[in-house]
């Protein structure tokens, strides 16, 4: 809600040569120390605002309230128009607007105002279970700028063996995937994706990149998602379920789970896709009264050695 509000103060701004605090709050229905707040988190995020003390006093934006507004430098122009993109909390009608106000801007900047619109992705699902937060990474503001600008980078990384790494990638987009931070890039062996984390040094190059056509963000990102999630969870388990345990299965798998036709008998085929044969089973052995597993044959052995031990030790 507080992204919405910013950008009604800055249209606001713009329709009116001036407003105090309590115009806002009015306009808003927020209070009078909520719109001060938004006025003051304008300034400091540099959006050319400015406050007139004493009497008559207010905000007022630099150059006056032009509607093209052409008050606002390169980066402000990229700044604002990141909340029009898809990472964005900001509502369709927010957005909508904000994609109309880039048609208004300086010839300049307009293209890159509509690159920070597309320029980032938030995938909130986490890998696995994690719940460890970490702070955004060192270069993350570089690597969003040089997808702005379109620019490529000679870029440091680190693996996961730790060996450092130097090669020249066409950056296209950021991706945050719950707590990660990921640099979706073309590179001469394809498109890949780094970890903003491991990157120890960013150096454009100010060689445009190669962007593919068509290319979408958000659609990418998602394709590589489906298959990092496959490479963590290759075991395929297939079992029959009871339809009314269909919603336990979703509840326990996700997206793990996958659900296809029913049987003679009126129960539902499905897939579950899980790390291991051992980890698997113990995952189902409490699933017994809606699920018979099917395949593959170690997972059912897997299953019957666990109830043998139930057996033995709770009779």
């Amino acid at each position: 809600m507080r992204t919405d509000r910013l950008v009604a103060v800055l249209l606001l701004l713009q329709r009116r040569e001036q407003v105090t605090a309590a115009e806002v709050a009015r306009e808003l229905e927020v209070s009078e120390r909520t719109a001060r707040r938004d006025l003051d988190a304008l300034a400091m995020a540099g959006v050319p605002v400015y406050s007139v003390q004493g009497r008559g006093g207010g905000w007022r934006l630099v150059g006056g309230a032009r509607t093209d507004l052409s008050g606002l430098t390169a980066s402000e122009a990229r700044a604002l128009f990141l909340v029009a993109g898809p990472a964005s909390a900001a509502t369709p009608a927010v957005k909508a607007a904000l994609r109309k106000l880039v048609q208004a801007l300086p010839e300049p900047f307009r293209v890159q105002a509509e690159a920070a619109a597309s320029s980032l992705v938030r995938d909130p699902q986490r890998w696995g279970s994690t719940r460890v937060e970490h702070p955004p990474p060192r270069f993350l503001d570089e690597l969003q700028d040089a997808v702005i600008r379109g620019v490529r980078v000679r870029l440091g990384y680190v693996d996961r063996e730790g060996a450092g790494t130097e090669r020249t990638v066409h950056p296209l987009g950021i991706v945050a995937k719950g707590p990660s931070w990921y640099l979706v890039a073309g590179t001469a062996a394809g498109r890949r994706t780094f970890r903003i984390d491991r990157v120890s040094s960013v150096d454009p190059t100010g060689d445009p990149v190669v962007r593919p056509e068509g290319f979408d963000l958000a659609e990418s990102w998602r394709a590589i998602a489906d298959e990092v999630d496959r490479r963590r969870t290759p075991l395929e388990i297939r079992a029959v379920c009871v339809p009314h345990g269909l919603d336990v299965l979703r509840m326990a798998f996700g997206d793990r789970l996958e659900v296809g036709g029913a049987t003679a008998d009126g129960r539902i085929e499905v897939v579950i896709r899980g790390t291991n044969e051992y980890v698997g089973a113990g995952e189902l052995a409490g699933l017994v009264e809606w699920l018979e597993v099917t395949g593959p044959p170690g997972v059912r052995d897997r299953l019957a050695s666990i109830g043998r031990a139930l057996v033995a030790r709770y009779g």
